[in-house]
């Protein structure tokens, strides 16, 4: 196979024959070069995408590991919160325990029934203590510990409020039944019933107690109540009637003066009078009556109740 040039400047044929080995060994050499340069191409180009690679890489991989440096800080403070909560669970488990100490007293301090009011048995709980440490609270398993220790607490507030309500109940009861002697000082002159009268020398029933003092010492209330007389009555003098509620109703009478007035509230102890010898008296002393529903009954059943004198409370 035969290849013709013609030239331009002079015009003549030139003919070159493409099998000859010199013309074979030039195309060759010209393949090889042009095999040459696409390789170098391809390898530029090649190594200038690996590079922009490698390091957006090393960019996603810095990026992943400061998402998980802030996840770990993350799981620290919320572990340090919970923490924290079981710290306070236990505390409020200590409050219940306290509780319960104090339900307990107060139950045998007022000798009430312990089935009714019951301090001493805990709420059922078991399972296996592993040794060491522990683990670290979860927040599920706060979430039942602060549950049951609500329901606790809900019941001790129930017994408790049921508690306090007896004992005040049997205190206000305590404080209003007219107990102890209403004199600081002196002695029963005369006692309650059928007796001489000092007047008329005729037996005639005496309603009260009295008790012989020193002129101006003080009467004191026996019971708490409220004042629902203080003045002049006919044959009592001066006089100071206290009502206890429950139908009790206690009397002073012969008063050299009278230190309260109708609708004060009085405790027990408080001072009501002092001791004189105005009314149908033939000397300094007081005049003590207690009625019951209306009628009087003897005050030495109350005055044993308690033997020393009440202590006359501040006014």
């Amino acid at each position: 196979m035969n290849v013709i040039f013609f030239s331009q400047r002079d015009g003549r044929a030139r003919q070159f024959d493409l099998r000859s080995p010199p013309v074979i060994a030039g195309m060759a050499v010209l393949v090889v070069a042009l095999l040459g340069a696409t390789f170098a191409a391809g390898s530029l180009f090649g190594s200038r995408v690996l590079g922009s690679g490698s390091a957006q890489f090393a960019g996603w991989s810095e990026e992943l590991a400061f998402q998980r440096a802030e996840v770990e800080s993350a799981r620290r403070l919320l572990q340090q919160k919970v923490d924290a909560l079981a710290l306070r669970v236990g505390q409020m488990n200590a409050h219940v325990i306290r509780l319960d100490a104090l339900g307990k007293r107060l139950t045998e301090m007022a000798k009430l029934d312990k089935g009714e009011f019951d301090f001493d048995s805990a709420p059922p709980v078991g399972g296996f203590e592993h040794g060491g440490e522990g683990l670290s609270a979860a927040a599920p398993v706060l979430t039942d510990m602060l549950d049951r220790l609500a329901v606790q607490l809900e019941d001790r507030e129930r017994q408790l409020g049921a508690l306090e309500n007896v004992i005040l109940t049997r205190e206000l009861r305590h404080q209003i039944l007219p107990q102890g002697r209403p004199v600081l000082t002196g002695f029963i002159s005369s006692p309650f019933g059928m007796r001489v009268d000092p007047f008329s020398g005729r037996t005639a029933f005496h309603a009260g107690v009295d008790f012989a003092g020193p002129p101006g010492s003080t009467v004191v209330s026996v019971a708490t109540g409220v004042v629902s007389f203080a003045g002049e009555k006919m044959g009592y003098g001066n006089m100071v009637e206290v009502n206890h509620g429950n139908g009790y109703v206690t009397r002073y009478a012969h008063n050299a003066r009278n230190l309260v007035k109708a609708g004060d509230t009085v405790q027990k102890g408080d001072p009501l009078s002092t001791i004189g010898s105005t009314g149908r008296s033939t000397g300094p002393h007081l005049h003590f009556e207690v009625l019951r529903d209306g009628r009087q009954v003897d005050p030495m059943s109350f005055i044993n109740r308690n033997a020393a004198p009440p202590l006359m409370a501040g006014r």
